[in-house]
């Protein structure tokens, strides 16, 4: 590496000073009552039985408080008469396993104490129907064994594709239910289609499962919960297309564009299923969605604990760090990309030695006219934007941003944590 550190010698760091972004944010006072007085808003509750069997869907991503919310969800079940239970509903994650995506759930805090429910984890799909196309529709076999189902998910827009409905309640039934063998259907002919076969599986799916409504929140830039709503399983398909809109307006961004290089301290599932969510990086792996700001270089120099060594989304980056390469378990990535058949997102970037000259690497192939003034932004992870770092270049647009207050002054990049 020693010819590597000699041409990276002269490659001066910026300084960076730490700056808070202001993004509008509404955001509930008390989670659980909005829970609460969603369901009941809705009516859903009735059509519970005493004595239903009721599943209750749980997805791998990071949804703030879902403990709390599936802890309410548990508790109305029961107060209706039904006996509730956890299905881990994640597609292929957690290594397509069912002690995989048990230790997903385990993760985010919902556990069978935490929640107050047995949580039943299986990759054992029925059958449901199929599509014109002849691709054939999975759902949980427990869940299609069940009197009642509830889906909880986050609504927002997908990392991958474009359409009337994207990330949410819809393809949670499609793709969280229909564990690996369903998602494996439903991207078999890549996110080219999947707006459209993820509703068309959908309702595939409701006629054949007893689900009775979707409980779908939606986040605000600061990822904490701004709305609650109940949805009955008939109106699922006219209702999620507003509620993405709302979701795409509350979404947070960098406000800084062009850039010319993003250093990320983090990435993992947890985070975004793609590791570092496109919609900020605006680094996609598919053609078939856009939008974010336009970066020339992308350094990834950690992985986040809770992704476990599931590096899905590295190959988005242009550098990382040895480290990092040498946390990764491949096959958990790989099922991943099989699954999705975006297999961009596993490939290893370049890697080098440290933290420090990996930025010198992604700042001396960011083609900029002067590269002692490169525009650099970092970020701890694209769930994280309210304090991030900027260059001292970029100084002079912040002090015109009104939505951009500078929290420090200019200070040498740290690399010591």
């Amino acid at each position: 590496m020693k010819v590597i550190e000699d041409m990276l010698r002269e490659i001066q760091l910026p300084r960076m000073v730490k700056v808070r972004q202001h993004f509008a944010a509404p955001e509930i006072d008390d989670v659980p009552a909005a829970v609460r007085e969603a369901m009941v808003q809705a009516g859903v509750l009735s059509r519970i039985v005493p004595g239903d069997r009721v599943a209750i869907t749980v997805g791998s991503r990071g949804v703030a408080e879902i403990p709390v919310i599936t802890r309410e969800v548990v508790h109305a079940v029961k107060s209706a008469g039904g006996q509730p239970f956890i299905i881990p509903s994640m597609g292929s994650h957690g290594g397509a396993t069912a002690e995989g995506q048990k230790e997903v759930l385990e993760d985010l805090g919902v556990t069978e104490e935490s929640v107050g429910a047995p949580i039943l984890s299986s990759m054992e799909v029925v059958r449901v129907g199929q599509l014109p196309n002849g691709l054939p529709v999975y759902t949980d076999k427990h869940a299609f064994e069940a009197d009642k189902v509830i889906v909880i998910n986050r609504i927002k827009p997908h990392t991958a594709f474009r359409g009337p409905v994207e990330s949410g309640l819809m393809k949670m039934i499609t793709i969280g239910l229909g564990k690996q063998k369903g998602a494996d259907a439903a991207h078999a002919y890549s996110f080219k289609y999947m707006a459209e076969h993820v509703p068309e599986m959908a309702k595939i799916v409701l006629s054949k499962v007893p689900v009775i409504f979707g409980l779908g929140t939606i986040e605000n830039a600061y990822d904490r919960p701004a709305q609650i709503v109940a949805v009955p399983a008939e109106r699922l398909e006219e209702a999620e297309p507003g509620l993405l809109l709302e979701a795409k307006s509350l979404m947070p961004r960098i406000m800084f564009d062009p850039i010319d290089v993003l250093v990320v301290d983090e990435i993992g599932k947890n985070i975004s299923g793609d590791g570092m969510d496109p919609n900020i990086t605006g680094r996609y792996g598919t053609p078939y969605a856009s939008g974010g700001p336009e970066i020339t270089r992308i350094v990834v120099l950690g992985l986040s604990e809770k992704t476990h060594g599931n590096a899905n989304g590295l190959g988005l980056a242009d550098v990382t760090t040895k480290k990092v390469v040498d946390q990764v378990i491949y096959e958990k990535g790989y099922a991943n990309a099989l699954t999705s058949t975006v297999v961009c997102m596993v490939r290893t970037p370049m890697f080098l030695e440290t933290e420090e000259l990996a930025v010198k690497a992604a700042i001396k192939a960011c083609n900029a006219f002067d590269l002692t003034k490169a525009r650099v932004v970092r970020i701890h992870n694209t769930l994280e934007l309210r304090e991030i770092w900027i260059s001292e270049s970029l100084i002079p647009e912040a002090l015109s941003n009104e939505d951009v207050e500078i929290l420090s002054e200019p200070e040498p990049m740290d690399f010591s944590n």
